[in-house]
């Protein structure tokens, strides 16, 4: 017998041992373009049910759930945007609905509030459902983008149980219907990234205009997820050209020109006072937090109460795991979160919806460590995979429970007939000052009614160093001003100067949570 017939024996595997999984390689698009099993779509349709059912909970409750300054100012400029283009709306209420839209500020163009006032327009009316059914709309269309990315990253399992996370986390049950830009905005990142990563695969025409659209669109639609769309758009140039090629594309000088120029004109050409406003105010006043470690420990701990420190480390891990497309991608999109949090450091540990766009970014990390651990157990009996599913599916039900559970516990109705009695209270065309609750937005939502500001004792007050001067402010703020409400007493009570000084005025109305002051005595 001669050397070339002999058969190379096959490897004895030893008793007890297991097969490793097989690491995670890039994918071509033409190896992608298998569809998903049935079973793969049947769980997909069951769980975008599942998130649309936990997003629509409590549909007409007012949105006071969620950082309530931040939806009522949505609903104003809405207001504002449905009396406009209603000329059969009562004249004087387009009068008052366009002064209080004035009042709460500009701060992006008002791409959702249009939509929204355009849903007021076919419902017949305003409504608190409208803006949530169309977030959660946009949340879920993104959900379908992130789940063939995690796919194509991954494997089928592992993408359902990524898009599990992003659907059923409890803060993005409650940060991604809230009345907003961000989940807007962080929708059409994540089916820009899709497309961008699509690019990186095929490099076609078709994925470069459309990954630049939305990821231009998603920067118009709030400008702090620049850091996000420049990282990971930086990255895929890299990826697909490397540093002495990129610049002989005509595709990447086109889809340059579409990421920025929709943001570039409306917020540095049509708005670059408010712009640098914007940026003295929340970033060059307050660089100095990030000389404190207690800002980081703050930034951690806040971040631990929104998605758990162990999830953020399983997910950089899993990131890390990524074969080399997906891990450049996301581990892109991570330097664009943590120069985005130095930039803005007093939101970091304040506000929970400025780490919105962290959720798919999470949810693409936790999908290859979902991999390796699917791929494990297909080895095992039927008994230990069947547990493991039991497993997933704890791990499913217990999150929609707490979000679920969550946003019943809360009600807010009698928050509008509440307003509505001290709006009543109130004489029309007089000028008021208050010291009220969300910047006075829930006296002009409900109530009808137009306010100027008593200042508040804050946090951000104590960071820049600030205090109120109640008899300096008082003299400033009330002069031409006939009433006074309270209705914040739990401010009113750290401002004794304030009280002092309206000892010496009239009651001209009280309640139940209201105290109304006639300035005019």
């Amino acid at each position: 017998m001669t050397a070339s017939s002999e058969k190379t024996p096959k490897p004895v595997i030893a008793s007890g041992a297991t097969k490793q999984s097989p690491p995670l390689k890039d994918k071509t698009a033409t190896s992608q373009k298998h569809a998903p099993r049935r079973v793969t779509l049947a769980l997909l349709a069951c769980l975008l049910l599942l998130g649309a059912i936990l997003r629509l909970i409590d549909l007409t409750d007012p949105p006071l759930d969620f950082h309530s300054t931040r939806q009522l100012r949505n609903i104003l400029v809405a207001r504002d945007i449905y009396h406009q283009i209603s000329p059969d709306l009562d004249a004087q209420n387009r009068d008052l609905a366009a002064s209080f839209a004035k009042r709460v500020g500009d701060f992006e163009p008002p791409v959702i509030e249009t939509l929204t006032a355009l849903g007021y327009k076919v419902a017949g009316g305003e409504s608190f459902a409208i803006p949530r059914i169309i977030n959660t709309i946009f949340w879920l269309l993104a959900g379908l983008a992130l789940f063939d990315l995690a796919r194509r990253m991954t494997s089928d399992e592992a993408a359902l149980i990524s898009l599990a996370f992003y659907l059923v986390l409890p803060f993005s049950v409650q940060a991604s219907r809230s009345f907003q830009p961000d989940p807007l905005m962080t929708s059409l990142f994540v089916a820009g990234l899709y497309t961008l990563y699509r690019w990186t695969e095929e490099k076609i025409w078709k994925w470069a205009i459309l990954s630049a659209l939305l990821l231009g669109l998603a920067t118009l639609a709030k400008i702090v997820i620049a850091f996000f769309v420049a990282a990971v758009a930086i990255a895929a140039v890299l990826l697909a050209y490397g540093w002495k090629k990129f610049w002989k594309s005509p595709q990447v000088w086109v889809m340059a020109i579409l990421m920025i120029l929709p943001a570039f004109l409306y917020y540095i050409i049509g708005g670059g006072e408010r712009s640098s406003e914007y940026f003295i105010s929340w970033t060059l006043d307050l660089i100095h937090l990030l000389s404190s470690t207690k800002f980081y420990l703050q930034w951690m701990t806040f971040i631990a109460s929104l998605f758990g420190l162990p999830t953020i480390y399983l997910s950089i891990i899993g990131v890390l795991l990524l074969p080399s497309r997906g891990r450049t991608l996301l581990v892109a999109a991570w330097i664009g979160y943590l120069l985005y949090g130095l930039t803005l450091p007093f939101q970091m540990y304040t506000h929970s919806y400025y780490h919105i766009q962290l959720i798919p970014v999470v949810a693409l990390g936790i999908a290859p460590i979902a991999h390796l651990v699917t791929e494990q157990v297909k080895g095992q009996g039927r008994f230990w995979r069947s547990l493991l599913v039991g497993v997933i599916l704890l791990g499913v039900a217990y999150p929609t429970w707490v979000a679920r559970s969550v946003l019943v516990s809360e009600n807010y109705r009698h928050e509008v007939p509440f307003w509505e009695n001290i709006g009543e209270a109130i004489p029309p065309d007089y000028d008021v000052i208050a010291l009220t609750q969300d910047y006075g937005f829930r006296l002009m939502a409900f109530g009808w009614r137009k306010t100027s500001l008593w200042p508040l004792s804050t946090t951000l007050m104590e960071v820049r160093g600030g205090s109120v001067d109640a008899q300096k402010e008082f003299d400033a703020r009330t002069e031409g001003v006939e009433f006074f409400v309270i209705t914040a007493f739990g401010q009113y009570e750290k401002q004794s100067g304030l009280q002092e000084i309206l000892m010496e005025y009239p009651i001209a109305a009280e309640g139940d949570g209201y105290l109304i002051y006639d300035l005019r005595e």
